[in-house]
């Protein structure tokens, strides 16, 4: 899955949920499940996520929403091969990028 956030140092909880198209309930509940999720909070508690916390829940959504993966499937298939499925997870993201660019010039070129 691509998502579309700007680059910046820290995401809001809003931000991370209308780029993922979930609620922010949903996030703040992956958050309690997945001990990989830190975002860090402010001085109110609002949750400021970094990009590799949004790594990381793309990762999980990944799992979860597009492999269908229950929640201790995916906790157990994290812990079981955390780099592999980073590395996979990151092949499969480029090839998502490219194959989008792709039909880009194909659209321009008819």
């Amino acid at each position: 899955m691509h998502i579309n956030l700007p680059e910046k140092r820290y995401y809001k909880i809003g931000e991370v949920a209308k780029a993922f198209n979930v609620n922010t309930s949903h996030i703040r509940f992956w958050e309690k499940e997945f001990d990989i999720l830190k975002p860090k909070k402010n001085k109110k508690g609002n949750r400021l996520f970094t990009q590799v916390d949004v790594k990381n829940l793309q990762i999980i959504y990944h799992l979860v929403k597009e492999k269908g993966f229950t929640l201790e499937g995916a906790k157990a298939k994290m812990k079981e091969k955390p780099k592999a499925i980073k590395d996979n997870f990151e092949i499969i993201d480029r090839l998502e990028n490219i194959k989008s660019e792709l039909i880009k010039i194909k659209n321009n070129l008819a």
